[in-house]
């Protein structure tokens, strides 16, 4: 019996391990966004002052299991055998749940997430004991503490929309101040912003930081909280001369060590405070395990006979624990791939230029997007044009940022250094009255909102922008509904299946991951094989040739490919295939898409040119998006008419289809070759190929005009028949045409050398 628990104990620690991975993957956004985005150190700098702060707030935090000790549910109403399955369920749960959001790149909270799988899996275990009672569910009141369930949820919307306004506020103000040219004021008011803002850091590091540390005593922490507002103003006075120094002396900027100090603080705080949410339900199991163990020692106590009424009360975590889970911590902060896709969601939404969206806009961005021009048209209306031209001058932007160039920041500085300014202050006020708030929401709202007072969201990027702030804060909720639903199914799952079940989900939980590392790894590859459009690499004309050649191997290997699957799945008769060909297709469209979004700054880049290169590329991006096009067609009306069980097309028919197939792939095959070496002299010999393909193609056009006179009874079978073919011409005859084009193009260089 004891070495079932024993088991128990390993696993829950070994998911505590893999739950330290995704959770810091995940909780990365945090302490990160702020300092990547604006570039203010290098990527390296930023990881050692996050793993500093990482590893100073794992060593001291104090490891409480808070959120047993706050009382989502009352220990000492379960024995000892249900608490096990209820912390069982709870990592399951949660290691699925945040390595789920990881793959997705979307920010989560893991605060949330673990308290809510500790109130669904704890509802599972206390349904199960109440409906064996004559009371039933009128029970249930004794086991949970619905109260605080609620103050979260409450906490959760007020967070959101206060870090929000908050944040868009105090950033609109710091812009009316600094504007974007803020090398120039900096030097006269650089020391006072400096003084506002590390003192709002180190409040944030003693209220939220110091507060969890177990070796700092419960006096010195009333002392700090009686005295705050001298310690406040001692501190701001320091630290603006310590900003007046650091500028005049040692010519530091102030803003770099304002974000520097910022992420350690931020970095200090989640761990330091973040970190029992990973470790913490496998403590209070290792606890809870040593407490049975006594009591059976004792009394003989069985374990479902025991109460937990021990873990209603502190539970507090080794210090070896502490420093192992800080090592990992830090560890994955290094090397998580994961951990990049999620700050780059949030750094890609707050990003002051344009460029490639990746949220697509729904109704609701719409709607809300539209109603705020028409609000904004209203106070522009009444706002005197002398204010309005004063804020515009504020927010004229520079240069750089209308042009796309390498290495741009996604913000400035400026903006950087309010966001973590802003966070920390609103984090330490919820922390000083205990109010049930996310550190990942706080920090995701807070820079929505500087993001959208700083005009990044214009009317090019506002639908797209909301659209994922939306998915984001959905995605909150829906972390509370899965967490809630997923662990209560679980314990009910472990409660009835025993040591089996356990072994099963522990299984389903691996099998997860391992698939989801794959994938993502996978895409990772795909992206890395992306090279982003940069209009420098691409302003001479080698350089347009080079673009252009890339650009068209691409989309012909695409299209090559598809076409060949669909007519080879159309002949089977394959629904299945079928189908994932027409998802598969939206990857070419999102491609030509990618490319047309890009020719603003590429005609932009470009300086005046005799060849004309600007219409060049925009009149090969218009022949790609015609093959794009026809093999769409082909594609979706293969899939429709298979989808809809209409009869197989004939053994001819897809003989004649094989044939041409044959034909396009040799002459793809070609095409791509000739644009990956660059060999433009055998343009000519493969349109001389054209006509006999296109001539075969109009013969097969007559032969199913034959067919239908005399023998072919299926309307549907006819339709799609043609269809297939004529958008066969299409795609040949586009093709050809854009051969036709660069042929032209690159005659007129080689004149011009």
């Amino acid at each position: 019996m004891e070495d079932a628990y024993v088991v128990m104990l390993v696993a829950l620690f070994a998911l505590a391990v893999t739950d330290l991975v995704v959770g810091v993957s995940n909780d990365a956004i945090n302490f990160l966004n702020s300092a990547i985005g604006s570039k203010a150190i290098s990527m390296r700098n930023i990881l050692i002052v996050a793993s500093i702060g990482v590893g100073v707030g794992a060593v001291f935090s104090s490891g409480l299991m808070e959120v047993a000790r706050k009382g989502i549910f009352i220990p000492g109403e379960f024995y000892f055998e249900e608490i096990m399955i209820i912390f069982m369920a709870v990592m399951i749960t949660d290691v699925l749940l945040l390595d789920f959001f990881n793959s997705l790149g979307l920010p989560t909270s893991t605060t949330v997430s673990i308290v809510f799988e500790l109130l669904g899996a704890a509802v599972s275990i206390a349904v199960i004991k109440v409906s064996k009672e004559e009371e039933g569910l009128s029970l249930l009141s004794q086991y949970i503490n619905t109260e605080k369930a609620t103050e979260i949820i409450i906490g959760i919307l007020l967070a959101v929309v206060i870090a929000f306004i908050v944040g868009a506020i105090v950033q609109y103000l710091s812009r009316l101040v600094f504007s974007f040219e803020y090398d120039k004021k900096i030097k006269y008011i650089g020391a006072f912003f400096g003084g506002i803002s590390l003192t709002a850091i180190l409040y944030f590091i003693v209220m939220k930081g110091l507060s969890s540390v177990a070796f700092i005593s419960e006096e010195f922490l009333a002392y700090l909280s009686e005295n705050t507002l001298l310690i406040v103003l001692v501190a701001f006075l320091f630290f603006t001369l310590l900003s007046q120094l650091l500028m005049s002396v040692f010519k530091v900027n102030i803003l770099k060590a304002i974000i520097v100090v910022g992420t350690f603080a931020l970095a200090l705080a989640f761990a330091g405070n973040d970190l029992v949410n990973f470790i913490g339900v496998p403590i209070a199991a290792w606890q809870s395990f040593g407490l049975w163990q006594e009591a059976f020692r004792a009394s003989g106590a069985l374990p479902s006979e025991f109460l937990m009424s021990g873990l209603e009360g502190q539970v507090p975590s080794p210090t070896l624990l502490l420093v192992l889970a800080g090592a990992i911590m830090v560890v994955t902060i290094w090397f998580s791939s994961k951990a990049r896709s999620v700050v780059e969601t949030g750094v890609n939404l707050s990003r002051q230029g344009d460029g490639a969206e990746r949220f697509k806009p729904n109704m609701l961005s719409r709607s809300i997007v539209r109603y705020s021009i028409y609000f904004g048209n209203m106070v522009a209306a009444v706002t005197p044009s002398g204010m309005q031209n004063y804020v515009e001058t504020k927010f004229k932007k520079p240069d750089y940022l209308r042009k796309r160039r390498k290495e741009v920041p996604a913000f400035d500085m400026v903006r950087a250094a309010v966001n973590l300014v802003v966070a920390s202050i609103l984090i330490s006020i919820g922390t000083n009255y205990k109010l049930p708030l996310s550190t990942t929401y706080v920090t995701f709202m807070v820079a929505m909102g500087t993001s959208l007072a700083d005009r990044a969201w214009d009317r090019e990027s506002a639908v797209y922008r909301v659209a994922g702030v939306v998915n984001v804060i959905g995605g909150w909720f829906v972390t509370a509904m899965v967490a809630f639903t997923a662990a209560a199914l679980f314990a009910s799952i472990i409660y009835f299946g025993g040591i089996v079940a356990i072994t099963i989900l522990i299984g389903l939980a691996i099998f997860m991951i391992t698939r989801s590392a794959f994938v993502h790894r996978k895409r990772a590859k795909e992206k890395a094989k992306k090279v982003p459009f940069d209009p420098e690499d691409i302003v001479t004309i080698q350089g347009i040739v080079k673009e252009t050649s890339e650009n068209i191997s691409s989309i012909i290997g695409g299209v090559n490919k598809m076409y060949s699957k669909t007519v080879d799945n159309l002949g089977y008769h394959d629904r299945g295939k079928l189908k994932k060909n027409k998802k598969a297709i939206k990857k070419l469209e999102s491609e030509i898409d990618q490319l047309k979004a890009n020719v603003f700054y590429f005609i932009k880049s470009m300086d005046d040119n005799p060849l004309d290169a600007s219409k060049f590329y925009i009149l090969n991006l218009d022949y790609l998006q015609d093959m794009v096009q026809s093999i769409g067609f082909i594609t979706r009306n293969s899939y429709n008419h298979v989808n809809n069980n209409h009869k197989n097309l004939k053994f001819n028919q897809v003989k004649d289809l094989k044939r041409v197939d044959k034909r396009m792939q040799v002459l793809f095959d070609d095409i791509q070759e000739l644009f990956d070496n660059q060999a433009f002299e055998n343009i000519d010999r493969i349109l001389s190929e054209k006509q006999q393909l296109m001539d075969e193609v109009t013969s097969l056009i007559e032969k199913q005009i034959d067919r239908i006179k005399t023998s072919e009874t299926s309307p549907k079978n006819a339709q799609l028949y043609f269809g297939l073919l004529l958008e066969t011409r299409d795609l040949i005859s586009s093709t050809m045409s854009l051969l036709q084009l660069f042929r032209e193009f690159n005659a007129q260089v080689k004149m011009t050398l």
